[in-house]
């Protein structure tokens, strides 16, 4: 009889090369701080059933040194590479402030009308983590799962567990190599999610 709880362990990669920015889609390795903070963050914990990855480098190369270490399965998934920022991509905030000293203030307040230039939108960016997210959660239904990901990634998948308005996502602080923990009880149209920990450790 197949297990009707569902665990999802949601983990940020670390900091990557070249240190705090709006990185979005560009393909920076972790730095060794970055590896340190997520190696730190799992530790000898191994309580998976499988691993899944955005293909981005950062966290692709990491899922596959624990899948690899702990002879778990390893799946890629392109659709939660992190959000798309445009022309805000490698970019710091104080580089963003001096070209317009307000771009940053309305896009945390509205950023579902305040969408960087040439950036995906947040409808756009639900449209692909929502659906990836859900297929995930059914294909795997009943397993311990470790995915690792972006903030934007994780903000999406926990307003939509929560059901938040879109708007309210980067309300959300997740920092480096945090972990998030979902528990989904039930299978299909019956299921019931839960938010178990933000921010916290294994």
């Amino acid at each position: 009889m197949q297990n009707s709880t569902t665990l999802i362990d949601l983990i940020r990669h670390g900091e990557p090369v070249g240190g705090r920015k709006y990185r979005g889609q560009t393909d920076d390795p972790l730095s060794e701080k970055g590896w340190h903070q997520m190696r730190e963050a799992v530790g000898e914990h191994r309580p998976w059933d499988i691993v899944v990855t955005s293909t981005l480098s950062r966290c692709q190369v990491f899922a596959e040194e624990v899948a690899q270490r702990h002879a778990l399965a390893l799946e890629l998934e392109p659709r939660f590479k992190e959000i798309g920022f445009g022309q805000w991509e490698g970019k710091t905030a104080e580089q963003l402030m001096q070209a317009d000293p307000d771009a940053l203030q309305r896009f945390w307040l509205d950023p579902v009308n305040n969408t960087p230039p040439g950036a995906e939108t947040l409808d756009e960016f639900a449209s692909r983590i929502v659906p990836a997210w859900d297929d995930l959660t059914q294909r795997h239904a009943g397993k311990h799962i470790l995915a690792v990901g972006h903030a934007g990634m994780m903000r999406m998948i926990i307003r939509h567990v929560l059901a938040m308005p879109l708007g309210h996502m980067f309300r959300l602080q997740v920092e480096n190599a945090a972990i998030t923990r979902i528990q989904i009880d039930g299978v299909g149209a019956s299921a019931l999610p839960r938010l178990i920990f933000h921010g916290g450790s294994l």
